[in-house]
């Protein structure tokens, strides 16, 4: 038996962690061995090779976008497609929810105090906040400048704004992706000065180019990095505030199947939410940090 706490004092999982995955029996797993060799790195505050799993009821097979609620240990989540805001508890995989909006193509969350941004995929950003047991809804549009598609959504708390880093941009080319920015004061979308330099990607990856297309990203508490994952790319990458990469990690696909969802506990520790893909159930990955370690 293992358990895992955040250094909250909150109960995460408490549960039999037998390495049963594909029985449909239970689903709760962790630590489990793997039939493939194949060995990927590790970043130094987290063990990407042996998280912590809990599958997630059928409901969220088509996670896309989470956040991390300590007050009671739980995930705010949201699907592809439907304008759906999901609370679920690690605890016990029990959900609520509440209906935001119409259907879409909603991809990534993120709340600033009480309230909660849903990016679409067009760049258009729903801003949501409770009235009692309901939610009210404003709907932010997008300035058309091309094509363009997003999937991740990060928060600068030193700027009050949302950073969408794009996933394909007509303004991009390989060399580079460029990054968009909502500020939550005014309510108003501008292109961020700064662009990700793809190539220390392509060199870590071994190639000449690579279009990088992130599938989430959050903001790391510790330390302001931010954390990207691509579910095309099979990769996760780290940059700091200005979006200059620092780190890139290639992830195993055998555990990172369709990842959509990351986010953060308030003391570091890593969550990576994945879609439902190839038998899989939807899941929620938690990598402990390191150092939070007992």
């Amino acid at each position: 038996m293992r358990s895992y706490t955040d250094t909250t004092g909150s109960l995460i999982g408490r549960a039999l962690l037998y390495c049963l995955v594909g029985t449909g029996l239970l689903y709760f797993t962790g630590g489990c061995g793997r039939s493939h060799k194949e060995v990927y790195p590790d970043t130094p505050d987290y063990d990407l090779n042996h998280p912590y799993k809990i599958n997630v009821t059928e409901q969220l097979d088509e996670i896309s976008g989470i956040d991390f609620y300590a007050k009671d240990t739980s995930v705010f989540a949201i699907i592809d497609e439907e304008g759906w805001l999901f609370k679920v508890f690690l605890k016990t995989r029990a959900f609520q929810k509440w209906k935001f909006g119409k259907k879409a193509d909603y991809e990534d969350l993120e709340r600033v105090d009480s309230i909660f941004y849903i990016l679409t995929s067009n760049g258009d950003i729903t801003r949501v906040h409770f009235n009692g047991d309901s939610l009210l809804a404003e709907n932010y549009t997008f300035p058309k400048n091309g094509s363009n598609e997003f999937e991740s959504l990060y928060y600068d708390s030193s700027t009050a704004s949302l950073h969408m880093i794009c996933k394909d941009c007509s303004i991009d080319k390989k060399a580079a992706v460029s990054i968009w920015s909502f500020n939550t004061v005014t309510n108003t979308y501008a292109l961020f000065p700064k662009k990700i330099d793809v190539s220390p990607i392509a060199k870590k990856l071994d190639v000449n180019k690579v279009r990088f297309k992130p599938s989430a990203s959050a903001v790391n508490p510790l330390n302001h990095d931010i954390y990207m994952v691509s579910s095309v790319n099979k990769v996760l990458v780290i940059a700091d505030s200005s979006g200059k990469v620092r780190d890139v990690y290639p992830l195993d696909p055998y555990l990172y199947r369709q990842p959509e969802g990351l986010a953060f506990t308030p003391t570091g520790d890593l969550l990576i939410s994945n879609e439902i893909n190839l038998g899989e159930f939807g899941n929620v990955l938690i990598l402990k940090r390191k150092n939070n370690k007992k």
